[in-house]
């Protein structure tokens, strides 16, 4: 009873007055807790409304999206799409980079740069060459048989540095696009669909690109900065093949037209070929000058050649790469006889002897071309392949010896050789007594000497102009093949014809025709393994005979 008597105790009159006012829930004071929760929320809650309830309609945010995997994909490419590798000697830094015209930039600093229009897609392919490696410069140098895998090098390194882009370029494009997709939207499921967008935008790119590939392109580049002076120098690439290709025809028929010249107005003591004399061109070092096949066909054609004989070096480091130069010799109207010289390597000799029309000597084998009987050697030494050391002058004396031996083998076999053939001059000296005429070549100069036991030396300059190491002198080298007439019977050198062309880039062209000793009026004949032609009886003729009558 005392607690309900208290309970029903009534209160003051000041407390019933305020209590209301005292228990309402807004007049009461929060607590830190309750104020730094409020904020926190309010915090958060913020953006995930806006998230939620995004402005505008979907198109929008599709576009916001779009520009947001746009600008992602370019910053992770700018950053750390880009790769560093070495083509050949050359140290080249290769990059994407957004382009919505494509194509190819390659920056060759300070001169400038060329732009390809190689493929069309929304990424361009950019080729700093930076500098050329010093290591891999000299020794491509001092080891010239290097050469030979330069090809497949350069192939190897192109293909390692544009995987190695393809993979950081994927990389760069997704990190990139989600990355800033995390920043702008900071919920980690459209961070990565921005991602995906990106991955399947460089997708879509990289056929595009595949598709409308234009390897053509490299014929017409367009040049920037001081390679803008390029084409008036030396011309597109297009305009070279063109030119060059006029610049040969212009050679073979400058032959045509000085021979006929020559044949109106030498007044020289020549002699006058019998009709039925055997005409060989004797070209020699041709080092890889296509103009040479020009020259060489407009010969045949005008001498109404018998048989070509080349003493070697046709080609410049004896690379598989090289072995489609030797071609045209398919083409020409007479038989090839060759032999191989320093610089031609077995794999070169390997692949001229599939060839119909081409006949390879090497270590004294003989064939009859043309009516003559030619046997020849190769040259004993490749000086490109310097894994090899050269051997010098003793190893051409060896081979010039064997080629003696199986010239006197062919002697007692009845089968007696008409013409040797050697490379050096050393190893065709080795044959005096042996044979009335041996050919060479390798000093790029014209020599004819008498051996002491009767042989005649004759060499070759070079019909190639020297070829690539024409430039390095300050004239070019002069062009030069020759025109033997032998008797049909005794197989004996009545005369020949010195052709001279003007070096690379040059036309002018003079023909000059010269006696044997024995065939000149009241002299002695020199002696030889085969007996000589008589002396021609009379004075010499004011003309000498036309060769295209």
């Amino acid at each position: 009873m005392a607690r309900s008597a208290r309970a029903r105790r009534p209160r003051p009159a000041t407390s019933r007055a305020r209590g209301p006012w005292l228990r309402a829930p807004w007049l009461r004071a929060p607590s830190p807790r309750a104020l730094w929760l409020r904020a926190r929320r309010r915090t958060l809650r913020g953006p995930e409304r806006t998230l939620r309830e995004p402005p505008g309609h979907p198109w929008l945010r599709a576009l916001g999206l779009a520009a947001v995997v746009v600008l992602g994909g370019w910053l992770g490419l700018l950053v750390v799409g880009s790769v560093q590798t070495s083509v050949g000697p050359m140290e080249t830094s290769m990059a994407l980079r957004p382009d919505l015209s494509g194509g190819t930039r390659i920056d060759v600093s300070p001169l400038g740069s060329l732009d390809l229009a190689s493929h069309t897609a929304p990424l361009r392919l950019d080729v700093d060459v930076e500098r050329l490696d010093p290591a891999r410069s000299t020794a491509l140098v001092e080891q010239p048989e290097r050469f030979n895998r330069l090809g497949d090098e350069v192939a190897r390194d192109v293909v390692g540095g544009t995987t190695e882009l393809a993979v950081r370029s994927c990389v760069a494009v997704v990190v990139g696009a989600t990355a800033l997709g995390l920043v702008v939207y900071r919920r980690p499921r459209r961070a990565l669909a921005a991602g995906g967008l990106a991955l399947a935008l460089l997708a879509a790119s990289a056929v595009t690109a595949f598709a409308t590939w234009n390897p053509k392109s490299v014929l017409e580049p367009k040049f920037s900065g001081l390679l803008t002076s390029a084409p008036s120098l030396v011309g597109n690439a297009r305009s070279i093949v063109t030119e060059f290709d006029v610049y040969q025809q212009e050679l073979a028929r400058l032959v045509t037209n000085v021979t006929k010249l020559y044949d109106a107005t030498s007044s020289l003591p020549a002699y006058r070929p019998d009709p039925g004399s055997i005409r060989v061109l004797h070209v020699s070092d041709i080092h890889l000058n296509p103009a040479a096949w020009h020259i060489v066909a407009s010969l045949v054609e005008q001498y109404r050649i018998d048989v070509i004989i080349d003493s070697g070096d046709t080609m410049d480091h004896g690379s598989g790469a090289e072995n489609a130069f030797l071609d045209p010799i398919r083409d020409l109207d007479a038989p090839y006889v060759w032999v191989r010289g320093n610089h031609d390597s077995r794999a070169t000799q390997a692949y001229l002897d599939r060839m119909e029309n081409a006949h390879v000597l090497d270590e004294g084998r003989a064939v009859t071309v043309g009516g003559l009987r030619i046997a020849g050697t190769g040259d004993p030494q490749f000086t490109p392949d310097r894994s090899v050391v050269a051997e010098g002058d003793p190893a051409e004396r060896m081979a010039g010896i064997r080629l003696a031996s199986a010239l006197r083998d062919q002697a007692r076999a009845g089968t007696p050789v008409d013409v040797a053939v050697a490379h050096n001059p050393v190893a065709a000296r080795e044959t005096d007594g042996t044979v009335p005429l041996v050919l060479a070549g390798h000093v790029h100069r014209r020599e004819v000497e008498v051996l002491k036991q009767g042989t005649r030396l004759k060499i070759e300059g070079s019909t190639g102009g020297g070829g690539l190491r024409a430039v390095q002198n300050d004239k070019p080298e002069k062009v030069r093949a020759s025109v033997l007439y032998l008797d049909r019977t005794t197989k004996r050198l009545q005369a020949w014809d010195e052709i001279t062309l003007g070096g690379l880039g040059l036309t002018t062209a003079e023909v000059s025709r010269h006696l044997p000793a024995e065939n000149q009026p009241g002299a002695r004949p020199s002696p030889a393994p085969s007996p000589p032609a008589p002396p021609p009886s009379g004075p010499p003729a004011a003309t000498p005979r036309s060769p295209d009558p």
